[in-house]
């Protein structure tokens, strides 16, 4: 084994470990100011993180997908050089275009060392320092099986091309979201990241309304629902179209399905799921067991947003 890496596979709330591993890739923002080069300087990119994994690792370095600050959910080979993927600048909200190919063994279960073993406060990516880290890493990289270390990477996605046209009722939605996505991002410039709350009012009910719902079929707050889309009236379960599920902004709307789910199960609703934190908005099926079917981001459109649209207009 040469050098030891360990990098970041994002918040529990927001985790892309499921997208590092099935591609074969790390994955490492923020991407959106651009490929690195030498001649740029670490403020670009938010620290000296993407400096190191663009021109440290070495082919053949192994590295650790960690999961908080004491757990790891994949061992890997490094197997490219640093690559900047624009495939990669939506992954559940982050720009994670800054890549390399990683040949994962993934663990059967989170491994957890049992202390903050990659520090309190850990970079996105750095070098292992710790020796029971090291250590572990040693010995399941000797241990067999050993074949996935020489394996065909898989292929990476392809990259998804922009929405050609946003409807022209959605446009004003979306040009606000466009507008304000970064300031509401920025804690020195706007402060606090604004409540679930605000971004129902300022942009999921504008988003439903644009897409066709007047505000007679519009709930908010209704049984414990944050928002809820009716077919007709009178508003109740049987007629219940959309059950919508907001979080706050940088909270990660995937981790609002479990709760959405109990509130479907609990009063017998019939309709689909969609949770957002007002900018980005992910559905789930109800007939296909709470399957993904449809995605949007406002602030970065791509094609497939517009399957979202269909769907979660007013029938």
């Amino acid at each position: 084994m040469q050098t030891l890496w360990h990098i970041s596979s994002g918040p529990a709330g927001r985790s892309y470990a499921d997208v590092c591993v099935r591609h074969g890739i790390a994955l490492l923002g923020p991407g959106d100011a651009g490929p690195w080069s030498p001649e740029r300087d670490d403020a670009d990119f938010e620290g000296p993180a993407v400096r190191r994994f663009a021109s440290e690792p070495e082919v053949g370095d192994a590295m650790l997908l960690r999961t908080g600050l004491a757990k790891i959910r994949a061992v890997g080979i490094v197997a490219g050089e640093y690559q900047h993927l624009e495939t990669f600048d939506d992954v559940n909200g982050f720009d994670l275009q800054h890549a390399r190919r990683v040949r994962w063994s993934e663990l059967p279960e989170e491994y957890d060392f049992g202390e903050p073993v990659f520090g309190q406060s850990p970079w996105r990516f750095s070098r292992v320092q710790d020796g029971r880290v090291v250590d572990y890493t040693r010995r399941f990289l000797a241990s067999p099986p050993t074949h996935w270390q020489e394996a065909a990477l898989p292929p990476l996605p392809p990259e998804e091309p922009p929405l050609e046209a946003v409807p022209l009722p959605l446009r004003g939605v979306v040009a606000e979201a466009q507008d304000l996505g970064s300031l509401l991002w920025d804690r020195d410039r706007f402060g606090a990241h604004p409540s679930e709350d605000e971004m129902v009012a300022h942009f999921v009910v504008p988003f439903v309304r644009a897409l066709g719902w007047p505000p007679e079929r519009i709930a908010v707050k209704w049984r414990h629902v944050d928002v809820a889309l009716f077919r007709e009236l009178p508003r109740g379960p049987e007629t219940c179209h959309v059950v919508v599920e907001a979080k706050r902004l940088g909270a990660g709307v995937e981790g609002a399905l479990e709760q959405a789910k109990g509130y479907v199960d609990a009063l017998g609703l019939p309709g689909d799921v969609v949770v957002t934190d007002g900018i980005r908005y992910r559905m789930y099926a109800r007939a296909k067991e709470f399957a993904p079917v449809a995605y949007a981001n406002l602030a970065r459109l791509k094609r497939p947003a517009g399957d979202l649209f269909n769907r979660l207009a007013r029938p």
